[in-house]
């Protein structure tokens, strides 16, 4: 075993106690919480090494970065390639082509353009609302009072399926305040289009308070695959 596998295993580890002990504590099952590993800034071979050690979800932050390094994964066919951020529309038909999930719609204009795109590429892709839980949007996210109408668009959609929805906890504050208020929104939607059961929230910091609060998905990547690497 390389000594990059054995990091990667005992974080993985780490992190897998500490998503069990936060489902305990709420009284869940933590096989119903999927972990999404964040891989931005890391090479191609950690995310085979990470697919090695039975990793199913990673998620990518850039749409350059993504795309060449999906391209060259050698167990692309065994991980569900998450696109977590903020998405530019000029480049949603690029994103279509490869990402399996987009977790950051949050205006018309991405569903439109991701819906004509993944038409084009004969693909269908599993989306998220990001809501914006800061009341400034300076992390990305449509407004609460406007995720609502930005779902019922997402649902007509013919080449999306609306699977739920995704926050960044502000800055400042309890994370646990804000993932309790993206539940209340969730609920609201989910009464209105029964497939949207998705929660994506938490991170490697705040990853129990997401847990405690309903998220199906969590967003971890410094906690497994460590400080980014210098980009030169």
């Amino acid at each position: 075993m390389t000594a990059r596998r054995e990091d990667l295993a005992a974080n993985l580890a780490r992190v897998h106690e500490r998503i069990d002990g936060a489902a305990m504590a709420a009284g869940r099952d933590a096989g119903d919480i999927d972990l999404v590993v964040v891989t931005k800034y890391f090479p191609a071979s950690d995310v085979d090494l990470l697919a090695d050690l039975g990793v199913r979800h990673i998620g990518e932050n850039k749409d350059q970065e993504a795309s060449a390094k999906v391209a060259d994964l050698t167990r692309r066919d065994e991980l569900t390639v998450h696109f977590i951020g903020q998405l530019q529309s000029n480049k949603v038909a690029h994103v279509a082509a490869y990402a399996d999930v987009v977790q950051s719609v949050d205006r018309a204009k991405i569903v439109t353009g991701l819906d004509r795109a993944a038409e084009r590429h004969g693909r269908h892709l599993d989306v998220l609302l990001q809501v914006a839980l800061d009341g400034s949007g300076s992390r990305g996210g449509v407004a609460p009072e406007e995720a609502r109408a930005l779902a019922d668009l997402v649902a007509e959609s013919a080449c999306l399926s609306l699977r739920g929805v995704m926050a960044v906890a502000p800055l400042e504050g309890d994370p646990r305040r804000a993932f309790a208020r993206l539940r209340e929104l969730a609920d609201g939607i989910r009464a209105g289009h029964s497939d949207a059961t998705w929660i994506s929230a938490g991170m490697s910091g705040d990853l129990e308070e997401a847990v405690l609060e309903g998220a199906t998905h969590l967003r971890v990547g410094s906690a497994i695959l460590g400080s980014r690497p210098s980009l030169g």
